[in-house]
């Protein structure tokens, strides 16, 4: 027996060794994964701020385009390419696709003021199928508009002709 005795401290120590690795193992196991996932969280962050610089500058763009659009309107007006009324809905509208309308109107109080009273007027089909005095009423309302305002609106046509909005904040 006494020959025996030194295998059963050799296998506990290999036991012992065993047990300790294992647990060596599964901490690098773990760990790995930790870092796996991390890695794959930071590409997703990653991912989702490209798409969000992205979408960004798509919408920087197109918020550029529609003030050259109203810098062009506002430019047709002054040299009488483009009729006041028609060139103020217009403007108007560009305005609220802007969201800008109401920070903007202060600046531009003729223009607004002349927008407010025939933004909701029928146009095209819609002005063709009114009956005759309904129109002929419609356009009274506008052209006394025009005639009142025609000087205001021409001198915030040219304000809008460089218009550059402020920042944001």
């Amino acid at each position: 027996m006494a020959s025996c005795a030194p295998y059963v401290v050799h296998i506990r120590s290999l036991c012992v060794y065993s047990h300790y690795h294992s647990r060596f193992f599964i901490i690098v196991a773990l760990s790995s994964y930790a870092t796996y996932l991390l890695l794959k969280l930071q590409r997703q962050k990653q991912r989702q701020q490209a798409a969000l610089a992205e979408r960004e500058a798509i919408a920087s763009a197109k918020r550029a385009q529609v003030l050259d659009d109203i810098r062009y309107i506002a430019t047709a007006m002054i040299e009488d390419r483009c009729e006041i009324s028609e060139g103020v809905v217009r403007i108007g509208r560009l305005f609220e696709i802007l969201s800008l309308s109401e920070r903007v109107a202060p600046e531009f109080p003729a223009l607004f003021q002349h927008f407010e009273l025939i933004k909701d007027h029928p146009i095209m089909e819609a002005r063709q199928a009114l009956p005759k005095q309904e129109r002929m009423r419609l356009d009274l309302i506008r052209m006394k508009s025009e005639a009142t305002l025609e000087q205001d609106i021409s001198n915030d046509a040219k304000k809008l002709s460089a218009y550059q909005p402020k920042a944001m904040h």
